[in-house]
């Protein structure tokens, strides 16, 4: 990865210490009824003049120094605990790495005496899915140490090509969220028949899935078509501008 996509020391630091932090909050919808299941919190960044960082650059930043990606991101998250919607569960990013800085793997882990500590309504965790087979091996005991304490959990972006399978973590998780890689390939001969055995497998076993990239009523369709349980996307980020 190239320096144009990392912060240096004392631009993190600068950001760290004025906390110039955000929270969008997107909504995950009915693929049949239309309604609000829940909402995703998503990170957001600002420079001193009010424009954005992008998200992904500065937890890449961040990943060079544990210590500093578990402050952000416990930062991060009760912001966006203290301004989720009421009424709808929410779904929040957390990373291995963040979990696993704290150094308590426990129930009395940070992130996991937050989630239970929120009472408007559930929490469901997503891992990000890694290449790396260490990041696999702390998915699991993170989701296990999770559903211990009743928490729910999903992984994201199934199917994004840069995003490996761990068939274990796929296997203890509560929601599948396909990436919109999957819209992409939807006349794909050689990939459909696999998306629609690891649907068919979901539903099977309990889990619910998740399409993303949703943007338009074609691929609205599409997910009715496949049988996704809920959506989320740019189709309907516009009708809740004022969530934000």
């Amino acid at each position: 990865m190239s320096h144009a996509h990392h912060l240096n020391a004392p631009q993190l630091l600068e950001l760290m210490e004025t906390k110039r932090y955000g929270a969008e909050f997107q909504p995950i919808i009915t693929t049949q009824g239309g309604e609000i299941f829940a909402y995703e919190c998503l990170s957001r960044f600002f420079k001193e003049n009010g424009q954005a960082v992008r998200p992904d650059i500065v937890y890449a930043s961040l990943h060079d120094n544990p210590l500093s990606l578990f402050q952000v991101e416990y930062e991060q998250k009760k912001l966006q605990l203290s301004y989720a919607p009421n009424s709808a569960d929410i779904f929040v990013n957390l990373d291995q790495d963040s979990y696993s800085a704290s150094g308590v793997l426990d129930s009395s882990n940070p992130f996991v005496k937050l989630f239970k500590n929120y009472h408007k309504a559930n929490v469901i965790v997503e891992l990000i899915e890694n290449s790396e087979m260490s990041d696999a091996v702390m998915s699991l005991s993170m989701i296990d140490n999770l559903s211990r304490n009743s928490i729910n959990t999903a992984i994201d972006d199934l199917f994004n090509p840069q995003s490996m399978l761990s068939t274990s973590v796929v296997q203890m998780v509560d929601y599948i969220k396909l990436d919109k890689y999957v819209i992409k390939k939807r006349y794909n001969k050689n990939f459909m028949p696999l998306v629609n055995a690891m649907i068919g497998y979901a539903h099977e076993t309990g889990k619910k899935v998740i399409l993303e990239g949703v943007e338009t009523e074609d691929d609205l369709d599409f997910a009715k078509q496949i049988g996704a349980d809920f959506v989320q996307g740019f189709l309907y980020k516009k009708l809740f501008k004022n969530v934000n």
